[in-house]
This record gives C-alpha cells, sequence and structure tokens, in this order.
C-alpha cells in the first residue's frame, strides 16, 4: 500500500527545457497541491549537476529518498520545485558528458539559469522568490548560482559544498579539471572565493565538521573570504557529523532549512 496516501501531493510533471544552445535538458517539476496558474508561486530550485549523475528519472514521486519526500513537503507549503539535469550529467552521450572537461561550474550554471529563466516564462513563477538548494556537488553549484547570478536568486542553501576545486580530492578532480598546473584559468574560473563581493542575496552554509568527503577546510574558506569582502552568510555546523547528515542531525537539518526557507520567503 502507499504510506502516503492520507497526504496530499502535488503533481510531479516531467518536461523537456532547453540550454542557450538549444540542447535538451531534462527537468522534473513538482507543483503545489491544486495549484492555481493564475497565480505567482515561489520557485526553489534543487540542484546537483555533478558528472556522472541523474536527479531527473521516471520514478515514483521522483524518488523516494529523505530529500525528495522534503521536496513534496516544500511543494505542499506552496513552492514549485525545480530539477534539471544540466550538460555533464549521465546517461545522454559523451558529447552530453563532457561539455564541462577543464571548466566545472561553467556550463552547469548557463545550462540551469537556461532552465529557471523557461520556466519564469511560464507565467506562473514569482521572479522577486526564487531559491536554490544543493548539497555537495549540489552545495558548489548552490553557492555558484548565489555569487554568479545574484539578480536571479533571493536566497541558497549549500550544503557540504566545494568552494575550490584545488582542495577536493584529486582523483576526482583532476578527471574532470586537469591539474591545476596544467588548467589555471579553470580553477580560478569555478572558486565560489573569486566570487564573495558579488553575494546579494540570503546564503545559508552548512557543514558537518567530520565530513571525510568534502573537507570542512571548505567551508571555513568560505566563510574567511566572506568576512574579507564584508558579506553577511549563515553558517551551521554539525558537530561530528560526516558528509550525509544522517540520523537525528537529518530531521534537525530538515526543520532548520524548512524554516529558514520560510523565513526568506
Amino acid at each position: 500500500p502507499n504510506p502516503l496516501r492520507e497526504y496530499r501531493l502535488g503533481e510531479v510533471k516531467l518536461m523537456p527545457l532547453s540550454a542557450e544552445d538549444g540542447t535538451r535538458l531534462y527537468a522534473r517539476v513538482i507543483f503545489p497541491p491544486g495549484m492555481n496558474v493564475n497565480y505567482r508561486y515561489p520557485l526553489l530550485l534543487y540542484v546537483y549537476g555533478g558528472p556522472h549523475s541523474q536527479q531527473v528519472r521516471n520514478t515514483w514521486l521522483g524518488g523516494n529518498s529523505s530529500w525528495m519526500l522534503w521536496l513534496h513537503y516544500l511543494a505542499a507549503q506552496g513552492y514549485i520545485v525545480l530539477t534539471v539535469d544540466n550538460r555533464g550529467t549521465d546517461f545522454r552521450g559523451r558529447d552530453f558528458e563532457q561539455a564541462t572537461f577543464r571548466q566545472l561550474g561553467r556550463v552547469e550554471i548557463a545550462d540551469q539559469l537556461a532552465a529557471v529563466a523557461e520556466l519564469r516564462a511560464a507565467g506562473y513563477i514569482d521572479s522577486s522568490r526564487i531559491g536554490v538548494v544543493g548539497w555537495s556537488y549540489g552545495g558548489f553549484m548552490a553557492a555558484s548560482l548565489m555569487l554568479r547570478a545574484p539578480e536571479v536568486f533571493t536566497a541558497g542553501i549549500a550544503g557540504a559544498p566545494v568552494t575550490d576545486w584545488r582542495y577536493y580530492e584529486t582523483v576526482y578532480t583532476e578527471r574532470y579539471m586537469d591539474t591545476p598546473e596544467a588548467n589555471p584559468e579553470g580553477y580560478a574560473q569555478s572558486s565560489t572565493l573569486n566570487y564573495l563581493p558579488q553575494l546579494q542575496g540570503d546564503l545559508l552554509l552548512i557543514h558537518g565538521t567530520s565530513d571525510d568527503i568534502v573537507m570542512w577546510q571548505h567551508s571555513i574558506l568560505f566563510m574567511e573570504a566572506a568576512l574579507k569582502a564584508g558579506k553577511q552568510v549563515d553558517y551551521l555546523i554539525y558537530p561530528g557529523y560526516q558528509h550525509s547528515i544522517k540520523g537525528k542531525g537529518r530531521g534537525h537539518l530538515l526543520e532548520k532549512m524548512t524554516g529558514w526557507l520560510e523565513a526568506q520567503f
């Protein structure tokens, strides 16, 4: 039996959207229950976007993780929730996957922005209330979008983000970025630390202090750059937690993010 049968859930719609160059991008949109197309809703972009990943799948509810259940909860609170598999993600062929080589963050950001712009054109998005949430590579994307498209996003949550690829593990990073010596321009353009002066919206940064995948160093460096730039960033740490905030911390995390987003919108 469906364990959620007693809950009123919004429609999940899979749709194609387009990159700036016309490349087809696959997207998932969770609409609020009983959506009124004449009303303008806040938009929340839930992003990952990293190499060899796929978020948009034709599965029940769009996925059954606690993250997906949280996104459905947000939709039930009146958000439209968008997720897009940008170029660089999996199962779309070599050229689609290799578009981000030596320039992580550039093509992905362009594709996410194009998707947001196309959905805004539908007429039911409140352009003054657009947020972004992501974790890990998605945290890198959320921070990058907040910093590099400040005119679009009102608020963002960056969880366990890679903030500078020079400090991420080399087996992964050099596969996609080459070495810092061979690709200094690519590393410089991808570093979130170089864009802190552009921050305009509200940003919540979250990290577990025992993260062994994206080291805590990344968010510390981000906060250091924010201080130097004179920018305010909300910063939440989970002492002793690793990359994925699990157990009791997960409930605390979801409650915190929900309340924080409500305060922004």
